[in-house]
């Protein structure tokens, strides 16, 4: 047997020799969704725990379920941590990558939002003698407020305001007056006042968001009045909530 090596057939070039090619980058795993990977903003935790709201508003989840998955978007970490907690309410906004998918070069630009204006700084305490006092629109209120009312009004309306601290006490006196006082539908509301030939009405309500700020309203209505209540369609947007995380 010949077991010299293949002569090159005459007239015919050397073959080349193989070069030592680069080893391509492995193929990533099958089903593996690279946008579920991505970090998620606050923003996006905020705009998620929007429709938790929502759908417990509407009677879609329990208090249970609700605070859960509140608590469950607050900790979220990346997308995919975030899209299974409103999979199943119709208010979903779909796969994750449609939300990252870029507009066409040739899309308009989206108009610019208008900016809100800067919070009002206001004192802490309202008087109103034989006269009246009211607070609303968009202000800072602090973790305490008090309200005097002698033969006057005093309007305290939280619905617009920036609250500024988990927890807000409103120590209201109200003699021969009243004090009407209007919150968010979303935060908690609690009542320790006394009625002395008067009233003190507190409809306190707690929040389904273990995160949402606290308004107390203690004192006393002496031939006056007091009421406090939720103003329904109303909800409150912007909360110092990271001071809860702690």
């Amino acid at each position: 047997m010949d077991n010299s090596p293949a002569q090159q057939p005459q007239g015919q070039p050397p073959a080349p020799m193989k070069k030592n090619e680069p080893t391509p980058a492995p193929a990533p795993a099958p089903g593996t969704d690279l946008a579920a990977e991505l970090r998620a903003a606050d923003a996006d935790r905020e705009r998620v725990a929007d429709l938790l709201r929502d759908a417990y508003a509407e009677g879609r989840l329990t208090v249970d379920e609700h605070a859960e998955r509140i608590e469950a978007a607050y900790n979220a970490r990346t997308f995919g941590e975030l899209e299974p907690l409103t999979r199943d309410l119709p208010s979903h906004p779909g796969p994750i990558r449609h939300n990252l998918t870029k507009p066409p070069l040739d899309a308009p630009a989206p108009a610019p939002q208008p900016a809100l204006p800067p919070a009002r700084a206001e004192a802490p305490t309202m008087v109103a003698v034989f006269g009246g006092a009211a607070r609303k629109g968009r202000w800072r209120v602090g973790s305490h407020l008090k309200a005097i009312a002698v033969f006057g009004g005093v309007e305290i309306d939280l619905t617009d305001a920036v609250f500024e601290s988990p927890e807000v006490v409103i120590e209201v006196i109200a003699v021969f007056g009243g004090v009407e006082v209007r919150v968010p539908e979303n935060v908690t509301l609690q009542g320790s006042g006394a009625g002395i030939f008067g009233g003190f009405d507190v409809r306190e309500q707690t929040s389904p968001d273990p995160y949402a700020p606290v308004v107390r309203i203690k004192g006393a209505a002496v031939f006056g009045g007091c009421d406090a209540k939720a103003r329904r369609g109303k909800k409150l947007k912007e909360w110092v909530r990271r001071q809860l995380d702690g």
